[in-house]
């Protein structure tokens, strides 16, 4: 988008493109600030399919309409047969609501407070930015961004245009998280030594197409591409697989661990590790699937590190048959589990423990007695954004903008690593890693897991990922490995979807 001066701007018709703006749209007249009275104006940008999965934009929609003095005014979706169906529905209750296809056009719109942003990941950071430069609040869904360059841009972005941006996960919902972490930190179980984020849930895979797919009619497939390269369309479902594709998606990293992730970062400190190594790969079957469905993550913080370990194939190979034929697709008895949960995370201390769902939070003595039971008593993210909103004060946000980059941060940082690495055979990497004991016993865990699959190792190596050493203070890789992992620090964008330099 070419680039305006602030005056020349000014001199323009209200309705011109946002989409150039490395002004300060803040303190143009007619965009105003919701009053404490007056009703917030929503836009949901990326509606979403109709599919089983792929509807976070639905989801939305439905959230935010029952939150009071909230009205969805505009919605936009770049393939008509995702956004025609959901104005249909606000038409049948009578409900006006405005339709778009290019978020730019939306964002012109004087009729606007705030953005909802469900896109694919590798949009979020361009509607994110876009918006606050438009004078619009935003809400923008996990992982706050597709890599580290991004996320820190519409951090800036929030800050110099005093906007109210909104990244929500499963951490920061009310479901006692906080409470623990307050427990946590109170000294309760003395010292924090460990967190372990497991996340062990079943992903078949994505299908092998035998060549590029025809584009649907109903979609612009230059709005979906946008900074990403335009690339033959490789994958039977277009509105959900791309998550673990590259060019689009972070894997599961991005798309589920992301929700303990945060708070496993909230648990040791809020910051991010000086040190991160990966072990992992797509294992279990041949697809379009690009990223890896069983990873290890070793983190090294201090005072403590994080060990995440994912996988989405089951307990034994059979289970994977019976989820194709329909039989089963989510049955949390085919999984495998650690301490009892197969989707979580353990906070181990020096003299307890506390285990964290999505749905609730305990803590343990040494010997495995309940000690507490935690009640959340933090705010739905839906109406705390809204609130935040009408206050015009960011720091009532459970998950400001800054929170939403920094976790997605270890999203990113694990993903470098693994990129990095190198296929090596079995022995290679247990002699690599022996030095340290939970990365071990944790790919000792891996190779059984992966052996009750069917996956040998010796025929079927693991990328063991590059041990990668990063700069908090500037965002970058330092030492060795250096110079590949920055490569993905950011990326070519495709002109005029450009995250800028400068916001």
């Amino acid at each position: 988008m070419n680039r305006i001066s602030r005056r020349s701007f000014l001199q323009r018709s209200a309705a011109a493109s946002v989409a150039g703006a490395g002004t300060s749209l803040g303190s143009l007249p007619w965009l105003r600030a919701a009053g404490a009275n007056d009703d917030i104006r929503l836009a949901v940008v990326g509606v979403g399919s109709r599919t089983k999965i792929g509807g976070m934009g639905r989801n939305e929609i439905r959230s935010f309409r029952q939150v009071p003095g909230v009205r969805i005014v505009a919605l936009c979706d770049v393939d008509n047969a995702n956004l025609g169906p959901e104005v249909e529905s606000f038409q049948k209750r009578n409900e006006k609501v405005a339709a778009y296809t290019d978020v730019r056009r939306l964002l012109e719109s004087r009729e606007i407070d705030a953005v909802v942003v469900t896109t694919p990941n590798h949009w979020h950071a361009l509607v994110t930015i876009w918006a606050c430069q438009a004078g619009k609040d935003v809400y923008v869904q996990k992982p706050a961004s597709y890599n580290l360059f991004e996320g820190r841009q519409m951090v800036e972005a929030a800050r110099k245009y005093q906007r109210i941006v909104q990244c929500p996960n499963g951490s920061r919902m009310p479901n006692g998280h906080a409470e623990a972490l307050e427990y946590v930190r109170q000294g309760n179980l003395g010292k924090v030594v460990l967190v372990r984020h497991v996340h062990f849930s079943p992903r078949c895979s994505i299908g092998k197409v035998s060549g590029p797919q025809p584009i649907p009619s109903t979609l612009d497939y230059n709005l979906w591409s946008g900074p990403a390269p335009i690339a033959p369309l490789v994958r039977e479902n277009l509105h959900y697989d791309w998550h673990w594709q590259w060019p689009y998606g972070n894997g599961e990293l991005g798309n589920w661990g992301i929700h303990h992730l945060d708070g496993c970062r909230m648990f040791v400190g809020g910051g991010l590790p000086r040190h991160v190594i990966s072990i992992g790969g797509r294992f279990g079957y041949e697809d379009d699937g690009q990223t890896p469905n069983t990873l290890i993550v070793y983190f090294d913080y201090e005072p403590a590190p994080v060990l995440s370990e994912f996988r989405a194939l089951p307990r034994d190979k059979s289970f994977l048959a019976n989820a194709v034929a329909g039989k089963d697709s989510w049955g949390a008895n085919a999984m495998d589990s650690y301490q009892g949960i197969p989707v979580g995370k353990v906070i181990h201390c020096e003299h307890g423990h506390v285990v964290s769902t999505i749905s609730s939070h305990a803590a343990f003595d040494a010997s495995g007695k309940e000690l507490k039971k935690f009640q959340p008593t933090t705010p739905d993210l839906n109406h705390n954004f809204i609130e935040a909103v009408r206050s015009r004060r960011a720091s009532e946000l459970v998950s400001d903008m800054l929170q939403g980059h920094l976790s997605a941060a270890l999203v990113h940082l694990g993903n470098i690593s693994h990129r990095v690495g190198q296929t090596l055979p079995d022995g290679q990497i247990r002699e690599r890693i022996a030095g340290n004991q939970e990365l071990s016993a944790a790919y000792q865990r891996f190779q059984a897991h992966l052996l009750a699959n069917g996956v040998d190792l010796d025929q079927t190596p693991a990328t063991l990922g590059a041990m990668i050493t990063f700069d908090p203070d500037t965002e970058r890789f330092v030492g060795e490995f250096s110079q590949q992992a920055n490569q993905f620090v950011s990326r070519e964008y495709r002109a005029p979807f450009v995250v800028p330099e400068k916001v």
